[in-house]
């Protein structure tokens, strides 16, 4: 599965973490955890085990988002899609390790109603939380 690349919002990152690839999938793949390196996210609980099909549900900057996990691949490749306030989400996230570290991939795209409206605005906020999450991830990853 990957985002859809003609979603009206699309935004990729990446950063290299400079510890043990499990250590940062492990971080990553604990959604009961989020808040507790991810200071966007306030609180999250995974519905059952870590599976796809699993459901979890996560607030993040006021907003309660329903996800489900659509593609895990230990280690390499994790995609969840998600539903909040008319938009829908599609989350893509890559490992893959090299002799600098590990670098991380995010790539998210939002389609909805309400993204036409305000496709500007919510640009630039998807590219702020990408970044977000890979440098609170990175920081937690590294200490």
């Amino acid at each position: 599965m990957q985002i859809n690349e003609t979603a009206p919002v699309v935004s990729s990152h990446q950063v290299i973490v400079r510890a043990p690839l499990e250590k940062v999938w492990r971080l990553l793949t604990d959604i009961d955890r989020w808040s507790n390196w991810n200071a966007a996210v306030s609180n999250a609980h995974l519905d059952g085990e870590f599976k796809t099909g699993a459901t979890f549900r996560w607030k993040s900057g006021g907003m309660t988002i329903v996800s489900t996990l659509q593609q895990i691949e230990p280690m390499t490749r994790l995609v969840w899609t998600g539903r909040a306030i008319g938009t829908q989400v599609i989350h893509l996230w890559t490992f893959a390790e090299s002799n600098e570290g590990v670098r991380v991939s995010t790539s998210e795209s939002f389609e909805g109603w309400l993204l036409r409206l305000m496709r500007g605005t919510m640009r630039r906020t998807l590219d702020q939380s990408l970044v977000a999450w890979l440098q609170a991830l990175k920081k937690c990853a590294e200490r």
